[in-house]
């Protein structure tokens, strides 16, 4: 990994282990590079599994796949692998993958679409299947990792290892969460803007943790972007082992159901945020705010055409309360807005309301704000009930450098 981002955390955190989960890493060495590049999950029969994956439509096969496989609603395994995302490539990056699901599938007897697969990379080159196979093969008898270790191999431009953890009691049982994530650049919500799996041993019938699944998704993967740029692999998977031994959850109504369903959304917005911090070449985690809009979506929309404003996010990395730029951002969007009923605020302090500069307005407090890490950009459309937050980084020089060398 490269130079740890200046919104990294202190360090990775303690997560609780999860029974039913062996974690693995091999060297595959999709690219020039002397790590693993590997991250093969193994998962106890009768384990549960939902997904989200990306609307881009020039997905990979692994996105294809995937989306078939989650209907039969069984996980044995997962394999994701770093440094060839092995998009756009034809029948021969579909071979690759079908190679990979057989070759796991017959070492743990169980069925091809039990194992699910993802890859991460540069599009456009066919996944090596002798490289594929030996990776596998080292993987699958390799002694088992740390969390943190499976998070580190699935990362490509990432700073930094991400996970979360969290805890629930179901029914009087306690069930645990745990999730990691790799995404730098190429986000955008539609759908999942990154690889992340997330684990529980909680026991859930696979139309509710589809359920759980796709609506954690929306306040929390899909309100995330660094550069309004939606990857061709984007994939979010949740596996529920079962092996805590709590009665199995069918509906939202069973006792404990929506404590799982908190922990699974505190998990996502935790891993959502970490691909922020670590946005390619970011140095300001951002929080849009907009309120007073029709309706939700209205405010969801408004907030992310100012999250992806190149004008807005260069500013903010500069320091500079450009606030105009929030307001071209707005106007922009295609929503119903009002120039004279708008509010601006930047941290706490109210730049702009009613159309104007407040009264008296003193740049002094708002230039204080933006010198920090984390800064607040809020909208006011006084058009009605609807809010959204959504959250993004600043641009900077790094997210040119990273990106015009990205296949070197």
């Amino acid at each position: 990994m490269t130079t740890r981002s200046p919104l990294a955390p202190d360090s990775f955190p303690a997560l609780p282990d999860i029974a039913g989960v062996t974690r693995r890493v091999a060297r595959a060495q999709y690219k020039t590079w002397d790590r693993c590049d590997l991250t093969y999950v193994e998962l106890s029969p009768g384990t549960t599994v939902a997904g989200v994956f990306t609307r881009n439509v020039c997905c990979s096969s692994e996105v294809e796949l995937g989306r078939e496989q989650v209907k039969g609603g069984k996980g044995r395994a997962l394999i994701v692998n770093a440094g060839n995302s092995n998009a756009f490539t034809g029948y021969r990056g579909r071979e690759a993958v079908e190679q990979i699901m057989a070759q796991v599938a017959g070492h743990l007897g169980c069925e091809q679409g039990e194992v699910f697969v993802s890859s991460t990379g540069v599009i456009g080159v066919p996944l090596p299947k002798d490289k594929a196979r030996a990776g596998v093969e080292a993987a699958l008898t390799a002694e088992s990792c740390s969390w943190e270790a499976a998070a580190e191999t699935i990362g490509t431009t990432d700073t930094f290892a991400k996970g979360s953890g969290a805890s629930a009691i179901v029914g009087g049982t306690t069930v645990h969460v745990a999730g990691i994530v790799k995404g730098s650049g190429m986000i955008a919500p539609d759908m999942a803007t990154m690889l992340g799996y997330i684990f529980t041993d909680a026991a859930v019938a696979p139309a509710l943790l589809q359920e759980m699944l796709s609506e954690a998704t929306g306040g929390t993967f899909n309100s995330i972007t660094v550069d309004s740029d939606t990857s061709t692999s984007d994939t979010v998977l949740l596996f529920a082992t079962g092996q805590a031994g709590n009665a199995t959850l069918t509906t939202r109504d069973d006792p404990g159901a929506d404590a799982l369903y908190a922990a699974i959304r505190s998990v996502a917005l935790d891993l959502a945020q970490q691909v922020v911090r670590d946005g390619e070449g970011a140095s300001k985690f951002i929080e849009i705010q907009v309120t007073g809009a029709v309706s939700d979506d209205s405010a969801k929309r408004v907030a992310l055409a100012i999250a992806n404003s190149p004008l807005v996010k260069t500013a903010i990395a500069g320091e500079d309360a450009n606030w105009g730029r929030v307001v071209m951002a707005v106007g922009k969007a295609g929503e119903p807005a009002d120039r004279d009923r708008l509010a601006i605020r930047f941290g706490d302090h109210w730049v702009a309301k009613d159309g104007l500069p407040v009264d008296g307005y003193d740049e002094a407090p708002v230039a204080a704000h933006l010198k920090g890490q984390d800064i607040r950009v809020g909208a006011n459309l006084g058009l009605g009930e609807g809010r959204a937050t959504v959250w993004t980084c600043d641009l900077t020089h790094g997210y040119i450098s990273i990106n015009a060398d990205y296949r070197s």
